[in-house]
């Protein structure tokens, strides 16, 4: 089985799509965690993207389309994966099917997670960091024992920047222009399933593992 989590900021993709995966016995390919890991491990890819990260500047697609190339390479992909926050644009989703024929993959599903802004604001508002060992809370949620201090290592919580409700809305304006055309595009290939996810976790999960099942 081999899958594509789409969604908006807030949508829950990255926690379904890791629970997803341990469920079904699929690899979690976040590229967010790739980016990541290169940078971390100084690979040659790595070293670009600091690059343009160092400068304020977007990674560029093709980097990030030659890092999902080497992780679909690795032998835990061969059951299949869940693709976590990538495609984000058309032009991402026109490299990443290149990259598939070239492969040799076939993809099964596409599932887009449609959230309504309320609970968007609402999930991602109410998030805290640790400033420790950056765990995270939620206000209503998963609140701290203590207020805003850490369960694990009594560090103070916070609220990131980019969760204040001012800057969620411009990130779901973006979110609108860049992934929204995405839908139509997956859509069109007759690939796209969508589920609404502003109901808990577990009854989302439910829906998704009934879908692909």
């Amino acid at each position: 089985m081999k899958i594509i989590l789409m969604g908006p900021p807030g949508a829950g993709k990255g926690t379904q799509a890791k629970t997803l995966a341990k469920k079904l016995g699929l690899a979690h390919i976040s590229t967010g965690d790739i980016l990541r890991q290169n940078v971390a491990n100084g690979t040659e890819l790595g070293r670009q993207a600091k690059d343009y990260m160092n400068k304020g500047l977007l990674v560029p697609d093709e980097l990030v389309t030659r890092m999902v190339s080497g992780r679909l390479d690795e032998p835990d992909t061969k059951n299949g994966f869940i693709l976590d926050g990538y495609p984000r644009n058309i032009s991402q989703a026109e490299s990443l099917d290149g990259l598939f024929k070239k492969k040799g993959i076939d993809i099964d599903r596409v599932i887009d997670l449609d959230t309504s802004e309320a609970v968007i604001i609402q999930r991602l508002s109410g998030r805290l960091a640790c400033k420790g060992c950056n765990a995270n809370y939620h206000i209503k949620n998963m609140p701290p024992k203590k207020d805003m201090v850490c369960d694990n290592c009594g560090s103070q919580l916070y609220q990131r920047q980019d969760d204040k409700e001012e800057t969620i809305k411009k990130r779901l304006d973006v979110y609108r222009k860049e992934s929204a055309p995405l839908i139509e595009y997956y859509r069109a290939k007759n690939k796209l399933q969508q589920i609404s996810a502003d109901e808990e976790a577990e009854t989302v999960l439910n829906k998704i593992i009934s879908l692909v099942q």
